[in-house]
């Protein structure tokens, strides 16, 4: 990454950018809080990255690209072709100032990850739930 001091909110992150970059991961994180607005917003791993039941995504700069870490990229290849525009590696999708990835890919992105992780929270519940009734019945 390009940093050297570690940024302790997203404000301080994106204020040490180069403008170019700068601009467009302000403009993806304006795109992640209007697609998951209940989104957390934290600095993770020194990097920008928003939770809801769980992680949803980061992003961050490097010297010569962006990246936007939604995790499992191959599936999202499956199910949205125009990623395959960009450049990627086993959890990140990179893209530059000068080729940028679109922000309706990024709405898209962060709403199935919204999707996936509310679907994991519901399942992680279902099961607590029944956990408890077990446990009620067999007097624990």
């Amino acid at each position: 990454m390009m940093k050297t001091k570690v940024a302790a909110n997203v404000d301080e992150y994106l204020a040490a950018l180069p403008l170019p970059q700068r601009a467009l991961l302000n403009n993806i994180r304006k795109t992640i809080k209007a697609a998951a607005p209940a989104a957390e917003e934290t600095i993770s791993y020194q990097m920008p990255a928003y939770k809801y039941h769980g992680m949803l995504v980061y992003f961050a700069a490097f010297k010569n690209h962006c990246s936007l870490f939604p995790g499992g990229v191959s599936r999202l290849l499956a199910t949205e072709p125009r990623l395959r525009a960009f450049a990627t590696s086993k959890g990140t999708l990179q893209f530059t100032p000068e080729q940028p990835i679109p922000l309706t890919l990024v709405t898209k992105v962060v709403k199935m990850r919204v999707r996936e992780n509310e679907e994991k929270w519901r399942v992680k519940q279902a099961l607590k739930n029944n956990d408890a009734k077990q446990r009620t019945r067999s007097g624990s």
